[in-house]
């Protein structure tokens, strides 16, 4: 390739494509991290009225059987989210710790909530978005 081919990527341009990719990483995190925590809220529900309700205090009401499907969808929610939480701490080059506070979060009611606001204001402000 020649010099007169050759395109010279300047530094704004730089930073105005890793501002785009981080943008991307951002919006699938924050996405996944409502829909993690909305199914993780659904499934305590789950399991307070199986186990607590049914089991406990009105043993003779029915479990219905597509109650099993809302763990399902929140275990492969969480590990999406799992995959879109590394893409964007890799990309904003989190701290070991908040990477393991922000992964643990979609395992704890509220918590994906709670560290999707801190983190989105965090990547916000880092990368002037």
């Amino acid at each position: 390739m020649s010099d007169a081919t050759a395109t010279t990527i300047t530094p704004e341009q730089l930073l105005e494509r890793k501002r785009k990719r981080v943008r991307g990483a951002l919006g699938r995190y924050r996405f996944m991290a409502y829909f993690t925590g909305v199914c993780l809220l659904v499934l305590t529900a789950e399991v307070v009225y199986k186990y607590v309700i049914v089991d406990i205090i009105a043993p003779s009401l029915p479990t219905p059987t597509w109650m099993w499907y809302i763990g399902a969808v929140h275990g492969w929610g969480y590990l999406v989210y799992l995959l879109v939480t590394v893409d964007l701490g890799l990309k904003a080059r989190w701290k070991p710790l908040r990477f393991l506070l922000t992964l643990i979060a979609g395992t704890i009611p509220f918590a994906s909530f709670y560290f999707e606001h801190l983190n989105t204001r965090e990547v916000r402000e880092q990368f002037q978005l």
